[in-house]
């Protein structure tokens, strides 16, 4: 599953005098009351059930809430992931195709809608993880019973995204880890606009 986040800084020790960190599911909070925007860079695992080599990739990103967002994949192959908050157009330079549909109603129960959407406990079951190693995690069970994903773990340390985990319904495990992170940079609304290149073979709405 392309979609789409790497532990942006180094662990962190906690000495005794340290402050104790908000749980995972109040630094989610805390990151989408304080965050219109982000933009970073991600490194990307996929495992799959039958324990074949993990195929590995990486890009860069930028979200924009609620619902638009920009996941260019830039290693081992390039593909594009552009969303305007209406329609998602999916772009594969190789094959010079272009996959476009209405975002629609399922955007919002989607493993991006964690970060980039709103209203999520109207979509998710939330509840806090087991920290481990400094990092504090949310678990997200989606509510819908069409949703292609069966949970997500967010990673969180200062109320920044730093990993998710996605668990779909065929065994595969997506893990994503965001190297670089940037809250609330002035992003161009270009961005989040796409247009077919000439030639492209375009499918769907």
């Amino acid at each position: 599953m392309k979609i789409s986040l790497h532990v942006l800084c180094a662990l962190f020790g906690y000495g005794f005098l340290a402050p104790v960190q908000a749980g995972g599911l109040d630094q989610l909070k805390s990151f989408l009351d304080t965050n219109r925007s982000a933009r970073g860079v991600f490194v990307q695992t996929v495992i799959a059930k039958s324990g074949r080599k993990p195929q590995q990739s990486a890009g860069i990103f930028a979200l924009q809430r609620p619902g638009k967002f920009r996941w260019s994949y830039e290693k081992p192959y390039k593909q594009l992931l552009v969303s305007d908050g209406n329609k998602l157009w999916s772009y594969d330079p190789d094959l010079n195709q272009v996959a476009v549909k209405k975002l629609g109603t399922a955007f919002g129960s989607s493993p991006a809608a964690l970060l980039a959407g709103q209203d999520l406990d109207k979509h998710f079951v939330l509840k806090d993880g087991a920290a481990a190693d400094g990092i504090e995690f949310v678990e997200a069970t989606p509510k819908g019973g069409d949703a292609s994903f069966e949970r997500v773990k967010i990673g969180f340390t200062a109320n920044r995204p730093v990993s998710m985990e996605i668990h779909d319904s065929f065994g595969q495990v997506t893990v994503l880890r965001f190297t670089q992170f940037e809250a609330n940079p002035a992003l161009p609304a270009a961005l989040f606009r796409f247009v077919a290149p000439a030639g492209a073979d375009v499918v769907g709405e």
